[in-house]
């Protein structure tokens, strides 16, 4: 199984309630990687015997760090239409008195996708190959960093903590290491791999964490398969709006390498001065 399955990996308790783990894999500065645990969120709608269709939209807010250890996914869907279902998701652990405590809640929509007409407005960016930017040149600062080839072809993290920033977009290529099959669950992983925009724009590293993340999802489970066997590059670009009162946002986009636009995310992230 590979690394990823078997940190997103859930074990059905009861109609719409999974128990699971974190993975050392992923770890990082506190608890694990957040694009993965989100993943793990959408992985328990995934897998709810009331599924209708596929993934549009994900918002997963991080009420506390998910400490290491064991977890409890509750999912359950909340209405559900001809073609579109609502979900409302919760991770709990337990806390120092030993009762439950939650540490996420997030909502999803999923619809039966159907044939329209459709084209990106956003197109991908022209930048160096992944083999043209070479590899590596994102330093692993923490351990989930090395579960994926990130190629930083823009905006790479400062080598001069120096506050000199002045901008803060990074274009990147990733893929999972070792390869893996893309799916919904990690292209929404893939989506949270951008380091902090404030560590750019600042040049300076200070303590930051994500609060809230939206993906919309722009693919359907046959345009993801058709993305490559697990060798394909995705092209991610990330750029904030604005920092100000200690929280900024960050928008990116991800694309396949033949420039098809698959899904946008969105995220609010706190930071201290």
């Amino acid at each position: 199984m590979h690394v990823f399955d078997q940190a997103i990996a859930l074990s059905a308790r009861g109609e719409g309630t999974y128990s699971g783990a974190t993975s050392p894999a992923y770890g990082n500065m506190v608890g694990p990687f957040g694009g993965v645990t989100a993943a793990t969120v959408l992985k328990a709608v995934l897998q709810h015997p009331a599924l209708l269709g596929e993934p549009v939209a994900l918002t997963v807010n991080f009420a506390a760090a998910l400490a290491d250890g064991a977890f409890t996914v509750h999912a359950r869907p909340v209405r559900t239409n001809r073609s579109t279902q609502h979900w409302l998701m919760e991770i709990t652990q337990p806390g120092p008195d030993g009762t439950e405590s939650t540490v996420l809640t997030a909502t999803a929509v999923t619809a039966a996708r159907r044939e329209t007409w459709g084209t990106d407005d956003a197109p991908m960016p022209a930048v160096l190959s992944p083999e043209a930017v070479g590899r590596p040149n994102m330093a692993a600062l923490v351990e989930w960093v090395r579960r994926y080839d990130i190629r930083i072809a823009e905006g790479a993290i400062p080598t001069a903590w120096d506050g000199s920033g002045d901008a803060s977009r990074s274009t990147l290529w990733v893929r999972d290491e070792p390869a893996r099959m893309l799916d919904f669950c990690n292209l929404t992983a893939m989506a949270d791999v951008f380091f902090p925009r404030v560590w750019l724009r600042r040049a300076t590293r200070v303590p930051a964490g994500t609060v809230s993340m939206t993906v919309y999802f722009h693919a359907g489970s046959v345009q993801l398969a058709g993305t490559g066997t697990g060798t394909g590059w995705l092209l991610g670009q990330a750029q904030a709006q604005g920092f100000r009162n200690g929280f900024f946002d960050q928008t990116a986009q991800v694309w396949n390498e033949a420039g098809a636009l698959l899904a946008t995310t969105h995220q609010v992230v706190y930071y201290k001065e």
